[in-house]
């Protein structure tokens, strides 16, 4: 799905990404991004390495989840090796646009390096972070349970 401006046209934010090419340099995978939906939860899994120059990328696959309406968003990092500041601005950005909106993000299986970023920059302590992506879709249900 691409992102177009008000008048049809491709926003030059977001190309078209059947024609976008991963990032695939030296030893450096591509990354890639899978999502998926169970019970209403929309489960983006990021894979490999998330650099600067890839980050746009998740931004305009977010972007376009959120703008179909969907509130409940869980991030599978389980298999991603390398988080840029970019990545974690993409991330940070998407917690807060659905609290405004009384959505919910939840991100699942942090590896050492990435569970260490969230650690150093105290964001464990306000973000909803699960060891498993059965807990992770565990976290909404409960949420659910609640209201």
């Amino acid at each position: 799905m691409k992102k177009t401006k008000a008048d049809g046209a491709p926003s030059p934010d977001c190309p078209d990404k059947m024609n976008a090419r991963p990032f695939n340099k030296g030893k450096f995978a591509a990354m890639k991004i899978i999502q998926s939906e169970k019970n209403g939860i929309v489960c983006v899994t990021v894979k490999d390495r998330m650099d600067a120059r890839l980050s746009p990328e998740l931004q305009c696959t977010i972007e376009a989840i959120l703008e179909s309406g969907q509130t409940r968003l869980l991030f599978d990092l389980s298999a991603l090796e390398y988080l840029r500041s970019s990545v974690l601005r993409v991330i940070l950005k998407t917690i807060k646009t659905l609290e405004r909106k009384k959505g919910r993000v939840v991100l699942c299986c942090l590896n050492g390096y990435v569970s260490e970023i969230f650690e150093v920059n105290r964001f464990k302590d306000t973000i909803s972070i699960t060891d498993s992506l059965e807990s992770g879709f565990k976290a909404f249900a409960c949420e659910l349970k609640a209201a």
